[in-house]
């Protein structure tokens, strides 16, 4: 039986936490409200506590906004694929460029395609009222702000040996 890392579950809750309340922080564009604190969580979950932590974090911060009224169901698509290819790309190789790309990519193309059939057949949109990429603008504003500060952060963090810390530390 795999053991449960109380650490990580601690922290993603924390970082889930953060996101919630960041969320408060949004503005519209177009038809989605963008977040880039939640953009910003999904890259630090990637980098401190790997990709199946960043999507659950994702999934729980998206379903909590919703629940709050703080974010609408494009939260899911637009958050989700980010943290996962982040995660994925963290994991693989440990390039932070790279990772930050993953979920820039991840959110606003995956994420913005893949909310299109949610806005018609969830939520009740009509076709004629949504281009076919109209997410992918908003999602890509919203997740470079949180890629920016999550990168500046980070490298923060590694410049002052912080991360590596952090790291060691969540993986005892």
């Amino acid at each position: 039986m795999k053991k449960t890392n109380v650490k990580k579950l601690a922290a993603a809750g924390i970082l889930c936490a953060v996101a919630v309340v960041g969320s408060l922080f949004s503005f519209p564009v177009f038809g989605s409200k963008c977040a880039p604190v939640q953009h910003m969580v999904n890259i630090l979950c990637a980098v401190f506590l790997g990709p199946g932590y960043a999507i659950g974090a994702a999934f729980v911060a998206s379903l909590l906004r919703n629940i709050l009224g703080l974010g609408s169901l494009m939260a899911f698509p637009g958050s989700m694929f980010g943290a996962l290819l982040a995660g994925l790309c963290y994991k693989k190789n440990g390039n932070l460029p790279l990772t930050l790309l993953g979920e820039v990519f991840g959110t606003s193309v995956l994420g913005g395609l893949c909310a299109y059939p949610v806005a018609i057949f969830l939520m009740g949109k009509s076709a004629a009222e949504i281009a076919f990429y109209a997410y992918i603008v908003p999602f890509l504003i919203s997740t470079a702000a949180g890629a920016i500060v999550s990168g500046i952060l980070i490298y923060a963090l590694k410049r002052f040996g912080v991360l590596k810390n952090l790291q060691d530390s969540l993986n005892r």
